[in-house]
């Protein structure tokens, strides 16, 4: 079993990369492999709308860029996908917007291979927006036919200066949280 967990922060050693990090030690304790994917190093460009993935049934994207090769198959491959972002004017990144948009083109002209996987998603932001991102990553995983597993509150913290989200003991332990919940409903589907 293994869960991709996507960094949409532009910022290395942030707090969202913290958050999923944190995810991560609860899945290795769960014994489930991990596969992290941050965007600030690979910044992916955003769809063009061509219907290059409708024409060659979904296989792929078709657009050329060195940023996306190999995505698809590291989202086939995963049993569940956690996406993180920090709040950026009231939503998701534009980094992990333009994947998502590219990976889910595909998925829907192909053979819709996220789903019924698990997805869930973690978001931080200085202030406010929280909710409103949340529920943008969520619509991804929705209109995918993925499976979103909650926890004892939404999957948000605060914090702004890196290493910030740490001190909001609340979000952290929310997020423990889901990743239990996120591995317990992993094994359960793959039994």
């Amino acid at each position: 079993m293994k869960i991709l967990g996507v960094c949409g922060s532009p910022r290395k050693g942030g707090n969202t990369e913290i958050m999923i990090q944190t995810a991560f030690d609860v899945f290795h304790a769960e014994g489930i492999e991990t596969d992290y994917l941050s965007l600030k190093d690979n910044p992916v460009k955003p769809c063009t709308a061509c219907g290059g993935c409708a024409k060659n049934g979904g296989v792929d994207c078709v657009q050329p860029d060195p940023a996306f090769e190999g995505i698809i198959d590291r989202f086939r491959e995963a049993d569940g996908i956690l996406l993180g972002s920090p709040v950026y004017f009231g939503s998701a990144t534009p980094e992990i917007m333009s994947l998502l948009d590219r990976v889910g083109y595909v998925d829907r002209s192909g053979d819709h291979f996220l789903r019924r996987k698990v997805g869930a998603s973690l978001v931080v932001a200085r202030r406010a927006g929280q909710n409103f991102t949340f529920a943008q990553l969520n619509y991804f995983f929705l209109i995918s036919e993925m499976i979103v597993p909650g926890s004892t509150y939404w999957n948000v913290a605060t914090g702004c200066a890196k290493g910030e989200v740490k001190d909001d003991e609340e979000g952290m332990d929310t997020i423990k949280t889901l990743a239990q919940n996120m591995a317990w409903l992993v094994k359960k589907i793959a039994d």
